[in-house]
């Protein structure tokens, strides 16, 4: 893997502090979100760079180790262990009388370069990528396909019904590619729901604000209203009060990964005072008042 310098990536020298970075990030993934370029393949690609930079130059011991050993800072402590090893395995060489006895450079070989001890070489577990996906409330309500790029690959996954704001998946083997034969890294997907104009998300309960007419809440009838599964029927009774709630069993948001479990749908009447009445009605009204 070639070295990527996340210093360069945020436009900041190595002596940038932890509030430039954070100002740098913020400007940058602005410029680049994905929802502002919807159809940029470049812009999504610079965004997933951004967030990877963000990740280990914002995370204080993260940037520590990336300063520290570059490209290879995730395989700081193997080295550190590498090392050690190496200098405890020279001094029993000198001890022995066998001083260069054919020890060939333990962290070239750790990392890829020919030779190393006893022809061997260490693998390693590829780096671990994280990614965000934007969604509406409607979309996280059932499950589906997405795609998303990340490190310039398309990757094709299925996003459950019922997942979070903030919620983080992981799908393995989709991270960076291992080393010496070692295993891939993992994929974490971090889920970025927007917030819905009319329904609002509590758990897997869903809250929803209806307006009836003063009419409908004095006499009682029916509204047919939306929910996110479909148009329903519902009676409203003689005298609702203005705020009064009614629950809607199974009507809410389905629960993440127990197929055929749903949260509660809660509407809160809004009751709509009438404007613009004709005298009669007017008339109408304060002989009711009287009454």
């Amino acid at each position: 893997m070639s070295f990527v310098d996340y210093y360069q990536i945020l436009g900041l020298q190595k002596t940038a502090t932890d509030k430039e970075i954070k100002n740098a990030y913020r400007k940058l993934a602005r410029k680049y979100h994905p929802d502002l370029n919807p159809d940029d393949k470049e812009a999504q690609k610079k965004f997933q760079e951004l967030n990877e930079a963000n990740e280990v130059l914002s995370d204080p011991e993260k940037r520590k180790k990336y300063d520290q050993y570059g490209k290879d800072w995730q395989h700081g402590e193997e080295y550190e262990r590498a090392r050690q090893s190496r200098s405890r395995a020279q001094e029993s060489s000198w001890y022995s009388g066998n001083e260069g006895g054919g020890f060939s450079d333990f962290f070239e070989s750790m990392f890829g370069s020919s030779g190393g001890y006893g022809g061997r070489q260490a693998r390693f577990r590829g780096q671990d990528y994280k990614s965000e996906l934007q969604l509406n409330l409607e979309d996280a309500y059932t499950s589906h396909k997405q795609t998303l790029t990340v490190n310039g690959k398309n990757i094709r996954i299925t996003v459950p019904a019922g997942v979070e704001n903030g919620q983080t998946i992981k799908v393995a083997g989709h991270g960076g590619p291992g080393a010496n034969g070692g295993p891939n890294g993992d994929l974490y997907i971090t889920f970025v729901i927007s917030a819905s104009d009319r329904y609002r998300r509590s758990g897997n309960d869903i809250h929803v604000k209806e307006d009836i007419s003063l009419y409908t809440a004095v006499l009682g009838g029916e509204l047919v209203i939306e929910t996110l599964s479909g148009k329903v029927k519902l009676p409203v009774k003689p005298e609702t009060q203005n705020g009064a709630v009614v629950r809607l069993k199974g009507k809410g948001f389905p629960v993440y990964k127990r197929d055929g479990e749903f949260g509660d749908l809660y509407i809160t009447f809004n009751i709509l005072i009438p404007t613009n009445l004709t005298d009669k009605q007017k008339e109408l009204f304060t002989e009711l008042s009287k009454s």
